[in-house]
């Protein structure tokens, strides 16, 4: 499992570069060696570990014994996540931030199966759950009481109640932050002052080897548990893909021992396939020159096509550009010559109305004073013929 040992090499290496700003501090003061009350939360810390894991995979299991498809892979994602967030918060390089993440993501899981989003997640067994991270908070609480002072204690699970409060957990995968900056910002503590050293050398050397023995035990775990995830949900058998994951590996073992045993043969066979590969390229390269000379060819012709298109198009837009100019020029005749039809019309029309307003007014009164003399004189003749 020469392979596995390179992963688990570099994940080491990953997980001891990760975590709080506090790797700003200079190696060099790890010749200094920690405070006893920080190696003994250290030690009493990753005992810890070995206890929560065992709680949650006893009661996954249980829970895991459902027929609800769902529920089995919420089961499984339980153990998955949380083995490796505590991971995650143990493996501080500060011993006081992982006591201080530990202790925070064991009360946010446990405030996440009994009052948050995960209440439902495993139906009628999740209050099997809930009671299981319950009695994980207990009992590192339980741990912590015993190492440091009854007032230390209560201020840190002070803060540790409303940071849960603050940040809950909303998903079965844990998404979180390290809660060590609050807690300094609560503590109104510095981080040099905080973490003043990261232990002498033995320390530091057995603080490496504690997160080899972790990474070595953990990852064949969780491996095996997101194998069986994936087969609940494409109808794999999970039996199926552990033997075929024992067999790539034994395959892979005997092929570096055969490349470790057996240098020579192999680079003759490496010569081999290069001879072998050689006419194949050459092949494959003609082939891409001929397929790009086509492509320049017919890219060519489109340009052409394309050329003969737009001029066609130019052409068309321009007779009918003319045509609508003629039509516009025969509309504006057409409508010079009716709007003066109609303007003579009205002339006529106002002559017309001119000359009998001149009847009326010049005409009609001098007729009327006519007909009222002829009046007036017929009236005085026949008076005067009366009288005589």
């Amino acid at each position: 499992m020469g392979f596995l040992r390179y992963f688990g090499l570099i994940l080491c290496l990953l997980l001891m570069t990760s975590g709080c700003s506090l790797l700003e501090v200079k190696l060099e003061s790890g010749i200094e060696p920690l405070p006893q009350e920080q190696l003994g939360m250290r030690v009493f810390t990753r005992e810890y570990a070995t206890t929560f894991y065992a709680g949650v995979e006893q009661s996954a299991d249980v829970i895991l014994q459902s027929d609800d498809i769902m529920v089995k892979s919420n089961a499984l994602m339980w153990k998955i996540y949380a083995e490796q967030t505590l991971g995650q918060t143990i493996f501080q390089v500060s011993p006081v931030a992982a006591m201080v993440d530990t202790w925070a993501f064991t009360a946010q899981m446990a405030d996440f199966f009994e009052n948050g989003k995960g209440e439902d997640l495993f139906g009628e067994r999740t209050e099997l759950a809930a009671k299981t991270s319950q009695q994980l908070l207990a009992d590192y609480e339980r741990r912590m009481q015993g190492l440091m002072s009854q007032s230390d204690f209560a201020t840190n699970k002070a803060f540790i109640k409303q940071y849960v409060a603050a940040n809950p957990l909303f998903d079965i995968t844990f998404p979180r932050v390290s809660a060590f900056n609050d807690w300094l910002k609560y503590r109104n503590i510095g981080e040099f002052e905080a973490v003043k050293t990261f232990g002498s050398v033995p320390e530091v050397m057995s603080d490496m080897s504690d997160r080899m023995a972790m990474l070595a035990g953990q990852t064949p775990k969780i491996l095996g548990w997101k194998a069986e995830l994936f087969a609940l949900h494409s109808n794999i058998n999970s039996a199926e893909v552990q033997q075929t994951l024992k067999d790539i590996s034994e395959t892979s073992a005997r092929f570096q021992a055969l490349m470790a045993q057996s240098p020579q043969m192999m680079s003759e066979l490496a010569v081999d396939l290069r001879h072998e590969l050689t006419p194949l390229l050459a092949q494959l390269d003609a082939s891409a020159e001929r397929n790009l000379a086509q492509l320049s060819v017919e890219r060519q012709a489109l340009e052409k096509m394309v050329e003969r298109e737009r001029m066609a198009l130019e052409q068309m837009v321009d007779r009918e550009r003319q045509a609508v100019a003629k039509e516009a020029d025969a509309l504006v005749q057409r409508t010079v010559a009716q709007v003066f039809e109609e303007i003579t019309n009205v002339l006529k029309s106002l002559i017309l109305y001119i000359v009998l307003f001149l009847v009326v007014v010049f005409f009609a009164p001098l007729g009327l004073g006519v007909w009222l003399g002829k009046r007036i004189g017929m009236k005085q003749a026949n008076k005067q013929a009366d009288r005589a």
